[in-house]
């Protein structure tokens, strides 16, 4: 039977429904293009200045010398481990050496053995890998001359101390791939950080790249009347002493440059220092073409017959430590609160030391950065 109802319309295939899905596509549209208009309007962060980015340089470059610091330890314990390493290889190498010569005899005393008589007991014990087992069979040994007894006895002691060297090998081996992994790691921190003050930098204009120059100079030269004032203070502290009758002089009392009143080791160290004036800062480094903050102050005590530590924060715990008052020609000061830089005293307030990257060994004055302390080496 056919239906009496009429058949239902598509809405989108009537004319009203076209125009239906045209509105809402062209409402979709807008939509989309409200949403885009909205997004770049957003309004984006401030471009920084330049004294907010000196003071994100200059905290990168800090933290890059932190992790120079880390890196020199990591490779220090990583070079040391590595010569004990490699001297264990070399005892195991000259043990195994006397152990072959041990089984030698051994096999030498079963082989005569064999020959007289068979393959008796006492040819089964010279064979074996394992001698240990039939010693403690006193019917055994007895059958053993005395000579053959000191050779199963070498033989042993051999075997033992090779697995002895062999375990103490793989304790170390174990710990140089720690250092080393610290070393891979600290080498990248440090990487990361200067890359991200180059790319900062790079940012910059003409224009603000002058005026960062300009704000450089004026902290440099803050420093340089700190340390002059400083230095006036020490002077008429001295002349206060010598007309009080006191005619001992302190180390920083004649803030020369020479170093005539510091000590003859501190003297050498210092002449050879400033002999470095002019070759670059190269993290890690420790010379003679480039150097790092402790790879300078280290080459320089070294010259003058002092071992130093390799890192800052072994260096600081060397020798007396001093006030700045009372600072000598070749005392060192460190600087910032976690002792991630090291300069050596020149007097008057002034010290050389290799600064950081894109810079080179120079003479500054020890108020550009927070001291921490100051040690005398020697």
């Amino acid at each position: 039977m056919a239906s009496h109802r009429k058949p239902r319309t598509s809405v989108l295939a009537s004319p009203g429904g076209r125009r239906t899905a045209a509105g809402l596509t062209t409402a979709a549209l807008a939509s989309v293009t409200l949403l885009s208009q909205s997004a770049e309007a957003a309004p984006r962060a401030p471009k920084p200045t330049v004294e907010e980015v000196q003071k994100k340089v200059d905290d990168l470059y800090h933290q890059a010398e932190t992790a120079t610091q880390k890196y020199n330890a990591a490779k220090e314990r990583s070079d040391a481990q590595r010569a004990t390493v490699d001297g264990l290889l070399d005892a195991a190498a000259k043990r195994a050496e006397k152990m072959n010569e041990s089984r030698r005899k051994l096999g030498s005393y079963a082989s005569a053995q064999y020959r007289t008589g068979g393959m008796n007991p006492t040819a089964q014990l010279m064979l074996a890998k394992d001698p240990q087992q039939f010693v403690d069979r006193n019917h055994l040994m007895e059958r053993l001359t005395d000579q053959q007894k000191q050779t199963v006895s070498d033989y042993q002691e051999q075997q033992a101390a090779a697995a002895k060297q062999r375990a103490e090998a793989t304790r170390n081996l174990e710990q140089l791939q720690t250092s080393q992994a610290s070393l891979k790691e600290s080498k990248r921190s440090v990487q990361g950080k200067l890359a991200e003050a180059r790319q900062l930098l790079s940012r910059l204009t003409a224009q603000e790249k002058a005026r960062l120059a300009e704000l450089e100079r004026q902290k440099e030269a803050a420093a340089k009347r700190r340390a002059a004032e400083e230095a006036r203070k020490q002077q008429e502290r001295e002349r206060q002493r010598q007309h009080d009758g006191d005619g001992s002089t302190g180390g920083g009392s004649t803030g020369g440059s020479t170093g005539d009143s510091a000590s003859t080791k501190g003297a050498k160290a210092l002449a050879f220092a400033r002999a470095q004036i002019g070759k670059p800062y190269v993290w890690g480094a420790t010379g003679p073409t480039s150097y790092d903050c402790s790879g300078l102050t280290q080459a320089a005590w070294k010259a003058a017959g002092v071992d130093l530590p390799r890192t800052t924060w072994d260096q600081v715990k060397e020798g007396q430590r001093v006030a700045t008052k009372d600072l000598q020609p070749g005392d060192l000061v460190f600087f910032y609160d976690d002792i991630s830089h090291v300069g050596m005293y020149i007097g008057n307030g002034k010290m050389v030391h290799a600064p950081k990257p894109g810079a080179n060994v120079r003479e500054e004055s020890i108020y550009y950065m927070p001291i921490y302390g100051s040690v005398r080496p020697g």
